[in-house]
């Protein structure tokens, strides 16, 4: 975890946007963080239309991510973790739920924002959960990203 050439975003205005946290619920205290985090993002870019539907487990997101997207939802956020155990559960989950997501986005035309860690411990977990004594906060820039997408669509008419 470096976070060597993030982009700097600016908040951008979601004040008109209707957004869905989607949220798994494996690894509480972290997914409390992130979610914590993904509505800091949307309060300051002013979206009030904010709706957070929890899921069981990460690969729960596409199939309730796809439900958002059809309901009329401006963007979704998802956000996950997995973190590394010893069997291969952890490279299909990640791999399935990513591709999922992302074919949300593009079967749809609505933005994803992309929160789900994919963690080999607990430790990086919390160091991404935008925790006080975290290092990033993944919830935040997870809705930001969101925001910003739906931005880039609408410029391109």
């Amino acid at each position: 975890m470096s976070g060597q050439g993030a982009p700097l975003l600016n908040i951008p205005d979601g004040s008109d946007l209707r957004v869905v946290v989607v949220a798994a619920s494996w690894h509480q205290l972290v997914m409390d963080a992130l979610i914590a985090g993904a509505q800091r993002g949307l309060a300051a870019a002013g979206v009030t239309q904010v709706e957070v539907v929890r899921v069981p487990g990460s690969f729960e997101l596409p199939i309730v991510a796809n439900a958002a997207a059809a309901s009329g939802a401006d963007a979704v956020v998802a956000l996950g973790v997995v973190i590394r155990g010893g069997t291969p559960h952890f490279d299909y989950v990640c791999a399935t739920t990513s591709s999922g997501l992302m074919d949300v986005s593009v079967n749809t035309g609505v933005p994803v924002g992309f929160g789900l860690l994919t963690c080999d411990t607990e430790q990086q977990a919390i160091d991404r959960a935008g925790l006080p004594e975290s290092k990033e906060d993944k919830g935040f820039e997870a809705a930001i990203a969101a925001i910003h997408t739906v931005a880039a669509l609408r410029q391109l008419g």
